[in-house]
């Protein structure tokens, strides 16, 4: 019998990861993503609310091009425009604008013994 260790994010109960440094990661994403929901809501209070969740959601998952572009360098914001578009599908657990994700890495395998 196998034992598969397996981490979940704490703000994204339906997502599994196989490490946790992905977890931590991809719930770090969704914190900013759900602070910049707030930010753009109180900016903007005209957009409907999956509007701001999938604006912040991008911008969370884009935050190095906006970085960049926010440092000086607003041509990093090409590689955004020039990019093809992904249908965004909203959902429940704030994960909707994300790409088909590569598959998780495999669990290691127990050492054969000699």
């Amino acid at each position: 019998m196998a034992v598969e260790v397996v981490y979940r994010s704490s703000r994204d109960l339906e997502r599994l990861f196989m490490d946790k440094a992905e977890a931590d990661r991809h719930d770090k994403m969704l914190e900013l993503a759900e602070l910049l929901a707030e930010v753009l809501e109180k900016a903007v209070p005209s957009l409907s609310e999956q509007q701001v969740e999938e604006v912040g959601i991008y911008m969370a998952k884009n935050r190095d091009v906006f970085a960049r572009a926010f440092k000086s360098q607003p041509d990093a914001l090409s590689e955004l425009i020039n990019a093809p578009a992904a249908p965004v599908v909203a959902t429940e657990t704030a994960d909707a604008a994300e790409p088909a994700e590569a598959p998780a890495k495999p669990a290691k395998a127990a050492k054969a013994a000699k």
